[in-house]
């Protein structure tokens, strides 16, 4: 059956906004402005007809949708689309050594060195390992049309990948902030970006 997916990041929260790294261990909640992100989200895309809300297990997706699950959507939580563990560095400030990581971090995955990851975190191989669950349920066969994901920028971008059939490597080709919107249709077989990095719905909003 043909299948239409929105998928979304979070809106923002604190940690997000004082630049604190911000994985599956922080629990946290959506700031005023991610509140008003998700808002807006609402408001561009509360008339389509949603079968159900998958988001990951913490809050911040929840409430990034919670109009949509006040609506009786059915709703389902995935821990296998929690953000990717950043270990021994989440809740911590981005200072010039835990840059200088990241970016060696970054190289290695770009290289193709997908095993790498952080001390007590999770490498983008393991993090697949996990979404491969939530895939197999997002293109059964079922009467779902209409599929709303709410999840986290890293994890996101893995999961595109594997949405797309691309090599994890290519994950940073897929851009984000809060609440942009990826949407892929399904024919059944295959699945296609329709629209790419959409944040037109917060056009009306004073800074996002």
């Amino acid at each position: 059956m043909k299948k239409t997916i929105y998928i979304i990041r979070h809106g923002e929260t604190d940690l997000n906004k004082l630049g604190i790294v911000q994985g599956r261990g922080m629990d946290s909640s959506l700031n005023e402005k991610g509140l008003e992100q998700a808002e807006a989200f609402y408001q561009a895309y509360k008339q389509i007809p949603f079968d159900k809300i998958y988001t990951s297990s913490l809050k911040r997706t929840h409430q990034t949708v919670q109009k949509f699950i006040d609506s009786k959507i059915p709703w389902v939580q995935y821990p296998g689309l929690d953000e990717l563990g950043w270990g021994i560095h989440e809740g911590k400030e981005s200072t010039e050594e835990l840059t200088s990581h990241f970016h060696t971090l970054v190289t290695q995955w770009r290289a193709g060195e997908l095993h790498h990851k952080f001390e007590r975190g999770e490498s983008p191989l393991e993090v697949k390992e996990r979404q491969l669950i939530v895939l197999e349920h997002l293109i059964e066969e079922n009467s779902d049309q209409n599929i709303l994901i709410c999840m986290h920028g890293r994890a996101m971008r893995l999961f595109l990948c594997l949405l797309t059939n691309r090599p994890l490597a290519e994950m940073d080709e897929f851009p984000h902030s809060n609440t942009t919107l990826y949407k892929l249709g399904y024919d059944g077989k295959e699945l296609h970006i329709l629209e790419f990095n959409n944040t037109n719905h917060l056009n009306k909003l004073s800074e996002f």
